[in-house]
């Protein structure tokens, strides 16, 4: 049981107990106006960093959830694209087409690479830096796509120690009401619990957004992260394959050699 729990637990006991039971009312909007102006300086300071730390995890949360959202978009429509193709000339030339797209990137920086080595002549003179050009480009658009997102951590994080911290104030001044007081009444101590209630909600309420939104746009950043490590093993295979042509075919007396059912030799 933490202390608030135990002041409000002592302030009940040491009430009257010949004193009439009053009717429960409801609470309206002018008692919580009251509570609001009653509120301390520390407790309207935690509210504002509170309010702060809210609206900028919450410009992080639909902003990144609409990016994410138009780059899974764009990029099916991309590897579509590519995967049609017949030359690489041809998808260069449509590329900006799906540019929010993070294969964009990883293409238009691998095929750069590419047309640097061919210089006209179709051969690749060094694959393994292509093969960097293309990792490189890869980890700098996901790099890109993570920009922001510690701070929806941070907040997560931070918001119901901010919160703590005027709940914390707040006790500390009910029981300095209820030391000037000198009795042990609830409206000695009513400004003080009202402000630790209202900071404790205001914590919670803006972390749980906060991690609920962490987890979820990064569940969705692992999905873009594999689908670019596909694309950029799908880029090189092509690339060797212009480079290489096919594996060629077993020769016929080869094939049939293979297929024949083999018998015993003495």
């Amino acid at each position: 049981m933490n202390a608030l729990s135990v002041l409000i637990l002592f302030l009940f006991q040491t009430q009257d107990a010949t004193q009439p039971a009053q009717p429960v009312t409801p609470i309206d909007t002018s008692a919580l106006l009251d509570m609001a102006h009653n509120l301390g300086p520390v407790a309207i300071g935690v509210l504002v960093i509170l309010l702060i730390a809210s609206l900028q995890s919450w410009s992080i949360i639909l902003g990144k959830w609409a990016s994410f959202r138009r780059a899974s978009t764009q990029s099916k429509r991309f590897l579509r694209a590519f995967q049609k193709a017949e030359r690489m000339q041809d998808i260069a030339s449509v590329s900006d087409q799906f540019k929010p797209s993070p294969l964009v990137t990883v293409f238009e920086e691998t095929y750069e690479e590419y047309r640097h080595q061919a210089d006209g002549t179709g051969e690749v003179r060094n694959l393994k830096a292509l093969e960097r050009t293309a990792q490189t480009a890869s980890s700098e658009a996901l790099t890109a796509m993570e920009t922001r997102m510690t701070w929806l951590a941070t907040i997560g994080a931070v918001a119901p120690f901010v919160g703590l911290f005027g709940t914390i104030m707040g006790i500390v001044d009910a029981f300095h009401g209820l030391g000037i007081s000198g009795g042990a009444t609830l409206r000695a101590v009513a400004p003080g619990i009202s402000e630790a209630l209202i900071t404790t909600a205001a914590g919670l309420f803006v972390a749980v957004p906060a991690v609920v939104g962490y987890n979820q746009l990064t569940a969705r950043l692992r999905e873009l992260g594999a689908r670019l490590d596909d694309f950029t093993r799908e880029l090189l295979n092509t690339i060797e394959d212009i480079q290489y042509g096919p594996a060629p075919a077993p020769p016929e007396e080869y094939t049939r050699q293979r297929e024949a059912p083999r018998g015993l030799h003495r």
